[in-house]
């Protein structure tokens, strides 16, 4: 799923200067899944856009809606009726449907409350693992379901650098080696011919798979 997280109070703060009326719109899956951009969020950030204006004595006047999916156009019919009421839209979806919704009202500004981080796994709530890039060239078939452009921190298409240590990444002991995970992946399926074919190399980047933890919530200890 996509995983995104809450801009910073003030940035969203900031943006909202000037509008007296606007309406914040939450979507039910991705964002909602990851704590974002639900409709409970949608609820908690208008009461904190609420509560900040009043104390500077500049009120605001906050609609509250959420739809299924701001990524699909049909859902977005629900706010046909309601944009002209306002002065701008806060949209709490990902950068996809951020921008369906400004596309659908384009006379309206439309501004993002969130920050769209990648595309990840839900390990336990609030903690979220990237699993995929979107490169657009997907190897998973030939690396036992495990993504070396993701999970490898060179993002090597052909095999491991030299810096594999006991199955460990060397730039840092809590970083797997992904070619070793793919290595004992494909053995255990009787598959190591893969390993061996080659694929044409990319531009790569240092780079580990990120990790997301909302606030509130603790990244479970490991057991031995």
């Amino acid at each position: 799923m996509i995983v995104a997280e809450r801009k910073p109070f003030e940035e969203i703060k900031d943006m909202l200067k000037g509008y007296k009326k606007v309406l914040n719109v939450g979507c039910g899956t991705c964002v909602a899944v990851c704590l974002t951009g639900g409709e409970k969020e949608v609820a908690v950030l208008n009461a904190e856009l609420d509560m900040a204006r009043r104390l500077e004595d500049d009120p605001i006047e906050l609609g509250a809606c959420t739809v299924e999916r701001q990524c699909d156009r049909e859902y977005l019919e629900a706010l046909d009726d309601q944009v002209n009421e306002y002065d701008a839209l806060l949209s709490m979806a990902c950068g996809a449907g951020i921008q369906f919704l400004a596309e659908r009202f384009p006379d309206k500004v439309v501004l993002p409350a969130v920050d769209t981080v990648f595309i990840g796994v839900n390990q336990d709530v609030g903690w979220y693992e990237e699993r995929c890039r979107s490169c657009s060239s997907c190897v998973l078939a030939m690396t036992g379901g495990i993504c070396p452009v993701t999970m490898c921190a060179k993002g090597l298409y052909n095999g491991p650098c030299g810096g594999t240590d006991n199955g460990k990444c060397e730039i840092s002991q809590e970083q797997p080696c992904a070619w070793f995970q793919i290595y004992e992946r494909l053995a255990g399926q009787d598959r190591l011919d893969l390993i061996k074919r080659f694929k044409p190399v990319v531009a790569w980047k240092n780079q580990v798979p990120r990790t997301l933890l909302q606030p509130g919530y603790k990244k479970p200890e490991k057991s031995d």
